[in-house]
């Protein structure tokens, strides 16, 4: 199964150029995920690629910064800035990122089409 997840143009373009191999959340997924397909949000506003999953990580913020931030992408402070006050969150393995050749306006191909706010199942 696939989840659609939003994530920020600046991240979306160091998934696909292999700088940041880990995707953070404060929830996961309550089904058995297997891919992402990434919503790049505004100002792309478009579906642009997707991963599949190595392994989710579950643990307190800062074991997940110190078994993950040399693959991060992120900075230290935005870490602690996303996970604060927080006890535990999730750490996404990235697993083969492909870059679609042709990005999908999800609004003109779905009449109905609303951004995830975090993530939403797929077919």
């Amino acid at each position: 199964m696939k989840v659609l997840l939003s994530i920020k143009p600046e991240f979306v373009e160091k998934i696909f150029n292999g700088e940041k191999k880990y995707e953070y959340r404060k929830v996961i997924f309550k089904k058995d995920i297997d891919t992402i397909v990434v919503y790049s949000t505004m100002p792309e506003g478009k579906i642009v690629g997707e991963f599949k999953i190595d392994k989710i990580l579950l643990d307190q913020p800062d074991n997940l910064w110190d078994e993950t931030k040399n693959e991060s992408g992120i900075s230290h402070d935005f870490f602690q800035s996303y996970f604060k006050n927080r006890t535990e969150g999730y750490a996404i393995k990235i697993l083969n990122p492909v870059l679609y050749s042709e990005p999908i306006n999800p609004k003109t191909k779905y009449r109905t089409f609303h951004p995830p706010q975090s993530f939403c199942y797929i077919t």
